[in-house]
């Protein structure tokens, strides 16, 4: 399914929700279609790749506590650099594993490639003897977002 970025009134970036959401907006008139995908349209609007708000939401959610962990936001956090050695990630490690206690949070999860992840299995990364490369953080609101 494809995901629209949704942009406040004041052009700040806020999320992403899927298409039928998008669409949902556009009808609803809470929305317009700032840039459109190439592809058939959707009724009498282009579909949509980026829409924006037509009124200011408050957000307030953002400023109380940092993003909450998510696969997708953990990836961007790390740029898809893999936290072993350093090439293209697409899996989540969790530093400590599940399998002793680990949990998904921010400060015990780091991207890292197919091949880095399995010689690591259920190990700690001293245990395995592959050290990080990065140290896990809790990233802002804007870093989460700028994927």
């Amino acid at each position: 399914m494809t995901t629209v970025l949704v942009l406040n009134a004041s052009y700040e970036r806020l999320h992403y929700v899927s298409l039928p959401h998008a669409v949902r907006m556009l009808v609803r008139q809470v929305a317009v279609v700032e840039e459109a995908a190439d592809g058939r349209p959707l009724g009498p609007w282009p579909r949509p790749k980026v829409v924006r708000l037509l009124r200011y939401v408050a957000m307030r959610w953002r400023y109380r506590s940092g993003p909450s962990w998510s696969r997708r936001a953990l990836l961007a956090r790390d740029q898809h650099v893999c936290a072993y050695c350093g090439g293209r990630a697409s899996t989540v490690d969790h530093v400590m594993p599940r399998s002793r206690g680990g949990g998904d949070t921010w400060l015990n999860t780091v991207a890292a490639c197919a091949r880095c992840n399995h010689r690591k299995r259920d190990r700690t990364p001293s245990e395995a003897g592959m050290p990080l490369r990065v140290r896990p953080y809790a990233p802002g609101w804007e870093q989460v977002l700028g994927s």
